[in-house]
């Protein structure tokens, strides 16, 4: 396939910038707070044909330079013939080298390589003068010459508000749900000044002077505003639910919204005899569709950031959402930049950690060897940068700069955070997995894992409360929940400790509730892991049903029932800072999916897989998931008979103590 081409990594890290430069608060711009390594600027393509006959091509590109020809002439001398970029180029029978140059100060060198047996696809290399000769970086996404790898092919909707209301002097109008999206402005009859009030909620909109997005337009001149046609304007992109117009009366203007996002397509459904929980899986399904975007974000309004963490619990839901390789492979790639590394992921320690682990879920979940052995020395330097950052116990520490972060939570910190080491621990694992896969060695990785693992019970191991202590240095041996769920996630700990911990520490209403989706996430897979399911389906349903009570259309950042009134949409200390659209919000997706009907890959790429339903806890059921990138499992339960189908091979049906083969397109039924 012919497609544009660039330096490998150098698409992602181009876009990520952008992404992470495009947050905007009260007026003003937000550029991301952490080192953001740039991309290549003057990239060498190339590419040696063994041509029969007389071909010809033309080199599109982004960028300044020119095509080089080389072939080696009778005497032992190489001949060069230079072309500028669009020219048809003739090349004659014999071998010959197609070098490319190119270079752009302010955006992505690439090129386009059009011809029959002369074109660009993953045949080619690159190099940046330094690292020589890197299989060159492309997406299916770009292949046609008229397209421009630095303007990602959005999918655009014209949307109309679900609802116009007159209040407070003015117009408030709802389109339903967040949304991304640009503003168009129609005046009936002329341009009149005109602000925007922009909101996730009626009370943000409302709120005229301190809403978090507003534009003031006074002259059709003004920034962040374009003509289109006229008496029609664009405002700049935001996320919004509701837009309130101040002054503005019904019929003196039209409002539309261009809404952009990317169509994913995808197959997973879910229905049920529980109507909750099938409205959940909807405005999860939702929430993680919106802040899905070139990569996954973290919330649509606020940040639009990339964030480590947010696009690791991302992963696992894509596997039971829409199952797209590519978002994953550039979040990975974007959020990993260049070497040389100078600074934990987004400064949070535990983010360089997650990232690490991401890898190995990678390779589980599509089985991309090429893949690995391209990312595997930013997994090395990674690994190198934190290992540097570790005491004498094996024990990593933040320094000057990192965030320890794990959650929004009162953590003892006084010293090396347990939470953190166990997640050091299972990035060695996944390390260790990672470099087996590629054929090479392990041990002193395993050395080092295997002291941390017993440092890690030495230290932080509490007999009497039952559980692992956030931090041994200070002598407070306080406890909460995080490390505990990571012990049991990670296999760190025998049955009588998970007892313990169940009881002493996970169920134990002394210990700190948890109120962000993101630990939630975790704090219920433990629980189904233990064989809570009853427990996991009942906390999915009270508490993102709460927030459904709340009046959710997408899922929220952070919840705390106890919240009333407008602090339920303050945090860090902005009146409407929390995030009403957020990633880690859609994780009922994953804990349905994985726990709930039991899919999950036992082998890379799916190669094989196993599908294991909760079936009492379901009267009636209609269930269809992704397993691997072409395949897909339906399940379905009515009036006490399972029917299990799927249409690749590899699958197992898992219930109590049969273990039953799922033959490709073959309908399994059974009498339960």
């Amino acid at each position: 396939m012919n497609y544009w081409i660039w330096f490998p990594g150098d698409f992602e890290i181009y876009h990520i910038m952008k992404q992470n430069f495009s947050r905007e608060e009260r007026g003003f711009d937000w550029p991301a707070y952490w080192y953001t390594p740039s991309w290549n600027h003057n990239v060498k393509f190339k590419r040696t044909y063994h041509l029969k006959e007389k071909t010809t091509f033309t080199v599109s590109a982004k960028g300044k330079g020119y095509v080089a020809i080389k072939r080696q002439h009778p005497d032992g001398s190489e001949l060069v013939n230079k072309f500028p970029f669009e020219e048809a180029i003739t090349c004659v029978p014999g071998e010959i080298t197609v070098e490319v140059i190119v270079c752009h100060i302010e955006g992505l060198p690439s090129i386009f390589v059009s011809g029959e047996t002369i074109y660009s696809d993953e045949s080619w290399v690159a190099s940046n003068y330094i690292e020589h000769d890197q299989p060159v970086g492309g997406s299916t996404l770009f292949i046609k010459k008229e397209q421009n790898p630095m303007v990602f092919p959005y999918t655009h909707e014209i949307k109309m508000p679900s609802n116009i209301e007159s209040v407070n002097g003015g117009l408030l109008l709802d389109f339903g749900y967040d949304i991304t999206a640009t503003t168009q402005i129609t005046y009936a009859e002329k341009f009149e000044p005109i602000t925007l009030c922009y909101g996730e909620s009626r009370i943000e909109a409302l709120d005229v002077n301190d809403c978090y997005l507003k534009q003031v337009i006074k002259t059709p001149e003004d920034e962040g505003l374009e003509q289109i046609a006229k008496n029609t304007f664009v405002t700049r992109l935001r996320a919004f639910r509701y837009i309130f117009l101040p002054g503005v009366k019904k019929d003196s203007i039209t409002i539309t919204a261009d809404h952009q996002f990317i169509d994913f397509g995808g197959v997973s459904q879910f229905k049920s005899s529980d109507k909750r929980l099938n409205q959940i899986w909807e405005i999860a399904d939702r929430t993680f569709r919106t802040c899905s975007d070139i990569f996954f974000l973290d919330g649509v309004k606020r940040d639009k950031w990339v964030w480590s963490g947010d696009a690791y619990q991302s992963y696992f839901i894509n596997k039971y959402s829409f199952f797209n390789k590519e978002i994953v492979e550039r979040t990975i790639l974007g959020l990993r930049g260049n070497d040389p590394l100078r600074q934990h992921l987004n400064t949070i320690i535990d983010y360089s950690l997650y990232w690490l682990i991401s890898i190995e879920d990678y390779y589980q979940t599509f089985g991309d060897k090429k893949f690995l052995e391209n990312i595997y020395p930013k997994m090395e330097s990674l690994l190198q940068y934190c290992n540097a950052q570790t005491d004498e116990h094996g024990f990593i520490y933040g320094k000057t700069g990192d965030w320890v972060y794990i959650d929004w939570a009162e953590f003892d910190i006084s010293g090396p955070l347990c939470a953190e080491q166990m997640l050091l621990a299972r990035a060695y694992q996944s390390v260790m997995t990672i470099r087996q896969a590629l054929g090479k060695p392990i041990d002193d990785l395993n050395e080092r894992l295997t002291k941390l693992k017993a440092n890690i019970h030495r230290f932080y191991w509490d007999e009497e409360k039952g559980g692992f202590i956030d931090s041994y240095e200070s002598g407070k041996r306080n406890i909460t929940k995080h490390a505990n769920i990571f012990a049991i996630l990670f296999d760190y700990v025998e049955e009588e400790k998970v007892a313990k911990i169940k009881q002493h520490v996970l169920l134990n209403p002394e210990i700190n509730d948890i109120h962000t989706p993101y630990f939630k996430f975790w704090e219920l897979e433990v629980m189904a892991k233990i064989g809570e399911y009853s427990y996991v389906i009942e906390q999915i349903k009270s508490y993102w049903g709460g927030m459904l009570d709340e009046g959710a259309t997408t899922f929220w950042e952070y919840y705390d029932p106890t919240e009333t009134g407008v602090e339920k949409y303050a945090m860090y200390g902005d009146k409407y800072g929390k995030s009403l659209c957020h990633a880690w919000g859609a994780s009922p997706i994953y804990l349905i999916g994985r726990y709930l009907m039991g899919v999950q890959s036992t082998a890379p790429g799916y190669e094989s897989f196993e599908v294991a339903p909760q079936v009492a806890l379901f009267d009636e059921l209609s269930c269809t998931l992704p397993v691997g990138e072409e395949g897909q499992v339906t399940i379905e339960l009515e009036n006490g008979q399972l029917m299990v189908i799927a249409n690749v091979s590899g699958g197992f049906l898992r219930l109590a103590n049969q273990t039953i083969p799922l033959p490709k397109d073959q309908r399994i039924s059974i009498d339960l």
